[in-house]
């Protein structure tokens, strides 16, 4: 079952669709943060289902500035903004009658694993956090690799963030393309967001002032602030597996890191037997730790 829920955060509106388990409850329950740009009919409402088939009531959030969720500009990559609409999430699944506080975790995808940990991160209603295919962002290696780059991009998101406080003017690029500037560029990224996940409810548009805020973001840094079991769940064929080796070294917390072969990132958002094989790995992690 499918509950359409709404919730404020900071003023704003955002829309979620909680995938309610069978039976009376109370339930176990999760937040699932998901990819850059991505609504809740995509990635997260696909882990969602499967979590709730497995017995968890399973949050699936548009963000905001994205989907049916408010919040202006629109395609706004805003990773502070992200993690605080996953804690609102959180407080809000620990209010209701159906689902036990006690036994609350929080589960992402690709970037969604580094919002979700920072929603984690020193917050007493988690109890588990667990990962599929994390993109553990290491801003420092990157800067170390291409600091022109780098902040040449940086100060693009600044000036277009000054020019929508300016003129009110949005400035936009594909959220995935593989013709000129785009925020995703790789095959498998534009196969699924322009074909495999097309949905009029998803826009292929990223807000470039985005980046300000979404290239500094550092994943690997909430490794420390993580006090609660971990699961990761990645492929050498994923998002740079080195990073999330070095994501899981900095945890002091229980963990495993769990190797499962993909052809690549996305065929972790779609393919059903990836999605199950994750998906069973997840289930037996947060059963494990979310007990009441």
């Amino acid at each position: 079952m499918i509950e359409i829920v709404r919730f404020p955060v900071d003023g704003v509106t955002v829309v979620g669709h909680l995938h309610l388990p069978k039976g009376p409850g109370p339930h176990p329950a999760l937040i699932v943060g998901g990819p850059m740009t991505s609504i809740k009919e995509q990635v997260t409402g696909v882990y969602a289902a499967a979590l709730a088939a497995r017995g968890f009531a399973a949050l699936a959030l548009d963000h905001r500035h994205y989907g049916e969720s408010g919040g202006m500009p629109r395609q706004y990559e805003h990773w502070r903004h992200k993690v605080a609409d996953l804690r609102a999430g959180l407080d809000w699944l620990a209010a209701r009658r159906d689902i036990d506080s006690r036994r609350i975790g929080a589960a992402g995808v690709c970037l969604g694993a580094g919002y979700a940990a920072w929603a984690a991160a020193d917050n007493p209603l988690v109890k588990a956090y667990g990962a599929v295919a994390g993109y553990y962002r290491d801003p420092a290696d990157m800067q170390a690799r291409d600091a022109t780059s780098f902040a040449a991009r940086v100060d693009q998101g600044i000036a277009a963030r000054r020019r929508f406080e300016a003129t009110g003017e949005v400035e936009t690029i594909p959220a995935a393309s593989l013709q000129g500037d785009a925020a995703m560029q790789t095959e498998d990224t534009v196969d699924y967001y322009t074909r495999r996940a097309a949905t009029p409810a998803y826009a292929n548009a990223f807000a470039v002032m985005s980046r300000e805020h979404f290239l500094p973001f550092d994943v690997q840094a909430a490794a420390p602030h993580l006090d609660v079991p971990v699961l990761m769940v990645h492929s050498e064929n994923a998002l740079s597996p080195a990073w999330a080796r070095k994501f899981h070294d900095a945890l002091a917390t229980p963990k495993e890191i769990v190797w499962i072969a993909s052809r690549g990132q996305t065929h972790f958002y779609d393919d059903p037997p990836l999605v199950a094989a994750a998906a069973d790995r997840l289930a037996a992690h947060f059963g494990r730790y979310l007990q009441g």
